[in-house]
């Protein structure tokens, strides 16, 4: 199974769950802001991640979902962190959706700062994916 992990994080908690999640998967964690989160082979699984910003995703995200061939995505997974609503995700399964990509059902979403206890329910929801 080869999966890859991408996330948008501005307070450090999506970040938090995304490292967590790539640990678990074997793999890193990569911002969608940075050069290398381009994936570079097919995956079967990509993890996305962000939160809500002024009540939509962060153009970051977006754009790096709009930038997503399908041919190189089995399936994509949501995951969100955030304060005030869990509507990131809906937002971001719908932009993977545009795109043609499957989008698994299974989601994670943490209110918050994640603690110990979120990081390893981040761990159980992953080993899913293997």
């Amino acid at each position: 199974m080869k999966a890859a992990v991408r996330y948008f994080s501005r307070t450090g908690n999506t970040k938090a769950v995304a490292e967590r999640i790539a640990k678990t998967m074997g793999t890193q964690a990569v911002s969608v802001d940075n050069a290398d989160a381009a994936l570079a082979e097919p995956v079967d699984v990509l993890f996305v991640g962000g939160a809500l910003y002024a009540y939509g995703i962060d153009s970051h995200l977006r754009e790096y979902i709009a930038s997503l061939d399908d041919a190189n995505v089995g399936k994509a997974v949501v995951f969100s962190t955030s304060w005030v609503s869990k509507h990131a995700i809906e937002l971001i399964k719908r932009a993977l959706g545009e795109k043609g990509i499957a989008v698994d059902q299974r989601t994670l979403y943490f209110r918050g700062r994640p603690g110990d206890e979120q990081l390893q329910m981040a761990d159980a929801f992953s080993r899913q994916f293997l």
